[in-house]
C-alpha cells in the first residue's frame, strides 16, 4: 500500500502541498545536492523517496546504512562517475537510516555531493543536528517529516480495504467504525504500524458462513495490544523524554511528571536510568529546602534494586511525586562558586595555622595554636576564621528562603554578622559578606 505518486501520499501537506519546494523540485526532476528527511518512523521517509524515484530519469541506487559500508558507496559513485560520462545521467542515492553511518562514512560522500556526482536523500529517525556531521549537513537541505494524525491513519486504513489490486477490496471484509479507528488511535501516527495490524486483524479472522470477514474492536485490540511509542534509548527521544521529566519533576508538575515517567517505563527505559536522575534532582534541585529528598530517593534506589521490576515501580513513583512536591532549592549549585575560586589562585592559599593538624607540629610550628573548639561554647558556635585569608568575608553558599532553608537562612544571617564582627574586632576588615 505504499504510495505510488504525489497525490496518494497522506500528510506532510507542509512539504509536498500545491507549491510547496519539494513538491516542485520533485515534479521538475530537479532535486539536485543532497536532502535529508527526518521523521518519526511510518511518517513517510522512505515512501518520499521512492516516488522521487519514480518521477526521475535519473538512476535511482538504494543502501541501508545498517548493512552497507564505504566500499558500497565507493561502488555507487564509481558507477555514477561512469554513468555520468557516457550517458550524461545523474545518479541519485538514498540511504536508509544515514544516521547509523560513522564520521568515516558519511566523510566518503561529501566530495562526491559537492561536485554532482550523487544527489544525496539520507532518511533518518534521529535528530541530523547530531547524528549527521556538520559538513555533511551543511550541505543539505534538511526537511521535517511530522507524525501522521489519527485522520491521515483512518485515510490510509480505509484505502487498503477498498483497493483491489493492493489491499482488501476484491474480498469481503467489513471492519467495525470503532475497530477501525482504534488501529488509527494506537498506531501512534505510524502508518506501517496500522497496516500491519490491520493485515494480522484480516488474515487471523476466518469469513462466517457468507464469506465476509467480520473485524470488531475485541479483535483490533488484539491486533495491536501496545500503542506504538516513539522511544530510542540511544537517540534524541530518549533526551528529549528525560528531559522532559526532570523539568517536571523540577517545576514540581507531579502529573507531567508521572505521564513522562509513564512513557519511559512503557517504552522499555531502564529504571536503573531514570533512578539516578532523580538521585541527581534530589541534591541539584531540592537540597536543604527539603533534606529528606536525598533520603527518600536513596532509599527507592535501594529498594529498586531489592525489589527489581516490575513491582519496584512502586518506590520509582513514590520518589518521582515526593521529590515534585517538595519545595526546590538549587544552592547546591554554589559548590561551583568556590570550586572557581579555587582554580583561580588555589596555590597561594594556605590553611590558617589554627586550623592545620596540631598532632603533628603543633610544638615545632604552633599548627593548630589558638583554634577554638566550637562545643565548648554556648550554642556549640564561635566566631574564628575559617576561609583563607584572601577570601575572608566571602560568602559562597546562599540559602534559599524555601522550606527548611528557611530555617538554615536564618540561623546562618546571625552566625555571619557575628563572624564579621569577630573579624573586624581582629583588625581583619572583611572583603564582601
Amino acid at each position: 500500500m505504499r504510495p505510488r505518486t504525489l497525490d496518494e501520499i497522506v500528510g506532510q501537506e507542509h512539504l509536498i502541498g500545491s507549491g510547496r519546494l519539494l513538491r516542485r523540485a520533485i515534479e521538475t526532476d530537479r532535486l539536485l545536492g543532497a536532502v535529508i528527511f527526518w521523521g518519526p518512523p511510518g511518517s513517510g521517509k522512505t515512501t518520499l523517496a521512492m516516488v522521487i524515484a519514480r518521477h526521475t530519469r535519473a538512476h535511482f541506487e538504494t543502501l541501508s546504512a545498517v548493512t552497507a559500508g564505504v566500499n558500497d558507496v565507493r561502488r555507487v559513485v564509481s558507477e555514477a562517475r561512469e554513468r555520468r560520462k557516457l550517458h550524461q545521467q545523474r545518479t541519485i542515492l538514498l540511504i536508509d537510516e544515514i544516521h547509523r553511518f560513522n564520521k568515516a562514512q558519511q566523510d566518503a560522500l561529501l566530495p562526491h555531493v559537492e561536485d554532482g556526482t550523487i544527489t544525496l536523500i539520507g532518511a533518518t529517525t534521529e535528530n541530523p543536528y547530531f547524528s549527521v556531521n556538520s559538513a555533511l549537513l551543511s550541505r543539505s537541505r534538511l526537511f521535517v517529516l511530522q507524525p501522521l494524525t489519527e485522520e491521515h491513519i483512518l485515510t490510509l486504513l480505509q484505502r487498503a480495504l477498498a483497493d483491489p489490486e493492493r489491499g482488501y477490496g476484491n474480498r469481503s471484509v467489513h471492519v467495525e467504525p470503532e475497530a477501525l479507528r482504534h488501529l488509527a488511535r494506537m498506531a501512534n501516527g505510524d502508518a506501517r504500524h496500522a497496516l500491519n495490524a490491520l493485515e494480522l486483524a484480516v488474515e487471523s479472522t476466518p469469513p462466517d458462513a457468507s464469506g465476509v470477514i467480520h473485524v470488531d474492536l475485541d479483535v483490533a485490540q488484539e491486533s495491536i495490544q501496545r500503542r506504538a511509542v516513539l522511544y530510542d534509548r540511544e537517540g534524541d527521544v530518549h533526551y528529549d523524554v528525560i528531559s522532559a521529566f526532570i523539568k517536571s519533576v523540577r517545576g514540581s508538575d507531579p502529573d507531567a511528571a508521572l505521564y513522562w515517567l509513564a512513557k519511559m517505563l512503557h517504552a522499555g527505559e531502564d529504571p536503573r536510568f531514570i533512578m539516578r536522575r532523580l538521585l541527581i534532582l534530589a541534591s541539584e534541585d531540592i537540597g536543604l529546602a527539603d533534606p529528606m529528598g536525598l533520603v527518600v530517593a536513596a532509599a527507592a534506589a535501594q529498594s529498586l534494586e531489592y525489589v527489581g521490576m516490575p513491582e519496584g515501580v512502586y518506590p520509582l513513583v513514590e520518589a518521582t511525586l515526593y521529590l515534585a512536591t517538595a519545595p526546590k532549592s538549587n544552592s547546591a549549585t554554589h559548590y561551583f562558586r568556590a570550586a572557581a575560586a579555587v582554580a583561580e589562585q588555589a596555590a597561594a592559599d594556605e590553611v590558617p595555622d589554627h586550623l592545620k593538624d596540631s598532632s603533628r607540629d603543633a610544638g615545632g610550628l604552633g599548627h593548630g595554636k589558638g583554634y577554638r573548639y566550637p562545643h565548648d561554647f554556648e550554642g556549640h558556635w564561635t566566631p574564628q576564621q575559617y576561609l583563607p585569608t584572601r577570601l575572608l568575608g566571602t560568602t559562597f553558599y546562599t540559602p534559599s528562603t524555601e522550606g527548611y532553608e528557611r530555617v538554615i537562612a536564618e540561623r546562618l544571617a546571625k552566625w555571619r554578622a557575628a563572624q564579621q564582627r569577630a573579624l573586624v574586632d581582629a583588625g581583619t576588615t572583611p572583603t564582601s559578606l
